[in-house]
């Protein structure tokens, strides 16, 4: 099969590889779209941290937001996969853990984190091998975009839930990347009053189109502060900022993260009596972001900005612009086209 494979920062090619193997208590996927995000761009720029803990080397295979048809099963395997419509978890814990079994296998220690952590192939391809724990299937409601906005939606959604939006509550959303704009879609679902602060003024313009209610360049207070901040930049002077802004007794969400280590003075947290929650996977929150989907509660296609063939996977990771792209900060990759 054809494969998007990354040798060393910024060396990448399409190259022909050994298609993967239904294995016991496995599926293999077909590939209908892949999303393109910051991680897999701080992968083939070599920044990413994992290069220097050991958890990632090159070559490597990109791709964790994803979804498709699974064309075969393994023994063990429920053969009434075969044909399903599918996205699937990103994280892949050893299923026998303490954290595992108690419903954190994000979070476990010696856990595969596909297209990302320690080596398992990722969705840049036409197929994927994905344990049949992780699958999540998709009903007729929710198309390939969107099947593919999954995993970013379970980040988001469950920032929206750590920071309790709800009718009467202020949220203030720092970022207007994927992760902020679907975060931003969640919040105001919940019923809260959204604001957005960002950089990129088309993406604030587009954060307006989908019902945030106010968005700025600049950090601007508003009457009665703000119950929560969410942090979805990956700036490393936010995670102060958003704790300095905050109303005490409000919530600071960190799903951001920032390429170097950012600091914040732990007694501000303790004299405001303000709640911090960092989030780190979309795992639990997957479920949950294909019932909003499904239910129609939120359309997360206006982030896509473009959909393009394999080839052009490298572009996309090294911040070309798409011609005919619209202003969203999603690009996504249909490997099924070249």
């Amino acid at each position: 099969m054809k494969a998007f494979v990354v040798h060393s920062p910024g060396q990448s090619s399409i190259e022909e590889v050994d298609a993967p193997v239904a294995q016991p208590g496995h599926v293999v996927i077909d590939i209908a779209r892949a999303g393109v995000c910051g991680t897999d761009v701080e992968f083939f720029n070599g920044d990413m941290a994992y290069f220097q803990t050991g958890e990632a080397k090159y070559p490597m295979r990109l791709g964790h937001e994803w979804c498709g048809t699974v064309s075969t099963v393994g023994d063990g395997v429920d053969k009434k996969w075969i044909g399903k419509r599918v996205t699937g978890d990103t994280m892949l814990g050893c299923q026998k853990c303490k954290r595992c079994k108690s419903g954190l296998q994000h979070v476990c220690a010696d856990r595969f984190e596909i297209g990302i952590r320690n080596g398992w192939p990722g969705a840049l391809a036409e197929q994927l091998l994905v344990p049949e724990f992780a699958l999540h299937e998709l009903p007729d409601s929710i198309d390939d975009t969107i099947g593919a906005l999954i995993e970013p939606g379970g980040n988001s959604l469950r920032s929206a839930q750590a920071a309790h939006a709800a009718p009467g509550k202020k949220v203030l959303v720092w970022g207007s990347g994927t992760i902020g704009l679907l975060t931003a879609q969640f919040a105001l679902a919940m019923g809260a009053e959204v604001h957005m602060v960002g950089r990129n003024p088309a993406t604030l313009s587009l954060a307006k189109d989908l019902g945030v209610h106010f968005s700025t360049q600049e950090f601007e207070e508003v009457d009665g502060g703000f119950d929560a901040i969410i942090d979805a930049t990956n700036s490393a002077a936010i995670p102060a900022e958003a704790l300095a802004r905050v109303e005490p007794g409000g919530r600071v969400v960190y799903i951001g993260v920032s390429g170097e280590p950012s600091t914040l003075d732990s007694r501000s947290l303790v004299l405001k009596d303000v709640t911090a929650v960092g989030i780190l996977s979309a795992s639990p929150g997957l479920k949950g972001t294909i019932d909003f989907y499904s239910r129609g509660e939120i359309d997360p296609r206006p982030i896509v900005a473009a959909t393009v063939g394999l080839s052009k996977s490298s572009d996309v990771l090294s911040g070309k612009k798409i011609e005919g792209a619209g202003v969203g900060p999603k690009v996504h990759i249909d490997p099924r086209i070249m």
